[in-house]
C-alpha cells in the first residue's frame, strides 16, 4: 500500500517533469533506460551480455543485503554498477548506516570497486529529487545526440544537484564533452566522474565474409591502467538559474 506522503511524492514529481516537458523534447527515447538502478538503458553498450546480466545481479544482491540490514537504508539509497563496479549514492541519518551500507556492497560476488558518495543528513524534499531528474534526463538527452560521443558508454545519476557519471570513455577529449554537458545544466552545483579511459573499441562482430575482426589496438599512454582504482574527478559548478 503507498503512503498518502509517498502518493503526494510521486504526483508531484510527474508535474514537475511534465512542465519541464517542452524543454526535453526527445529525451523520452534517452529516459528509457533510467529505471530503478537509476542508469542508463544496457542495450548496446560495449559490456558483454554477461557482464550486464551480473551487474543487474549484483544491484539486487547489495539492495537486499541492505534491506536485510535497515529498510530505510534500502529506501535511500541507489546503487548503480557498471562493470562490476558500485556506485552508492543517496542519503542517511547516521553514520553508522552509512558505514555498513559500503561494507554490505564490498561483500556482493564479482564487485570489484565501491564508489561511496553517501552523504549524511536530513532527507532532502521531494522537489529536489523531481529536479534531479530532470537533469539526468537532460544529461542522457544531451550525450544521445553527441555524435563524438558513445552516451551507451555512460552511466548517469543525480543527487541533489550532484552530477555523478560511471562508465568508459574512448578518449579524454569525449569526457571532457560528457562533464561539460554536465556542468553547463540548470541547478548542476557539481560534476563527479568515475570514467575509465579506454581507447580502441572491442569489434562487435565479425568482418565482412567472416573473417576475424583486427586485433585491439595496444592501450594508449591515457588510458586508465588495467587494475588500477577508477580516478574520481570533481568539478564544482556555479548553477545555472
Amino acid at each position: 500500500m503507498i503512503h498518502a506522503p509517498s502518493r503526494l511524492r510521486a504526483l508531484v514529481l510527474a508535474g514537475t517533469l511534465l512542465a519541464a516537458a517542452p524543454s526535453l523534447a526527445g529525451c523520452v527515447v534517452a529516459a528509457a533506460g533510467a529505471g530503478a538502478a537509476g542508469g542508463y538503458a544496457v542495450l548496446g553498450q560495449e559490456l558483454s551480455p554477461e557482464q550486464q546480466v551480473k551487474d543487474a545481479a549484483t544491484r539486487s544482491v547489495v539492495v537486499q543485503s541492505w534491506g536485510e540490514y535497515n529498510q530505510e537504508v534500502a529506501h535511500d539509497l541507489t546503487a548503480t554498477v557498471y562493470d562490476g563496479r558500485v556506485l552508492i549514492t543517496g542519503r542517511v541519518p547516521k553514520e553508522d548506516w552509512r558505514q555498513e551500507a559500503v561494507k554490505r556492497a564490498w561483500k556482493a560476488d564479482g564487485v570489484k570497486e565501491v564508489y561511496n558518495e553517501i552523504e549524511v543528513g536530513p532527507d532532502t524534499h521531494f522537489i529536489d529529487e523531481a529536479r534531479d531528474t530532470v537533469i539526468s534526463t537532460r544529461l542522457r538527452n544531451d550525450l544521445l545526440f553527441d555524435q563524438y560521443v558513445k552516451s551507451i558508454n555512460y552511466t548517469i545519476r543525480t543527487e541533489d544537484g550532484v552530477v555523478y557519471v560511471i562508465g568508459t570513455a574512448r578518449s579524454q577529449q569525449e569526457l571532457d564533452r560528457v562533464t561539460d554537458y554536465a556542468r553547463n545544466i540548470s541547478n548542476v552545483r557539481r560534476v563527479v566522474s568515475y570514467v575509465r579511459i579506454r581507447t580502441g573499441e572491442p569489434a562487435a562482430q565479425t568482418a565482412a565474409g567472416g573473417a576475424a575482426p583486427p586485433p585491439a589496438p595496444a592501450p594508449a599512454a591515457g588510458d586508465t591502467p588495467a587494475g588500477a582504482p577508477t580516478p574520481r574527478a570533481a568539478i564544482e559548478v556555479q548553477p545555472l538559474k
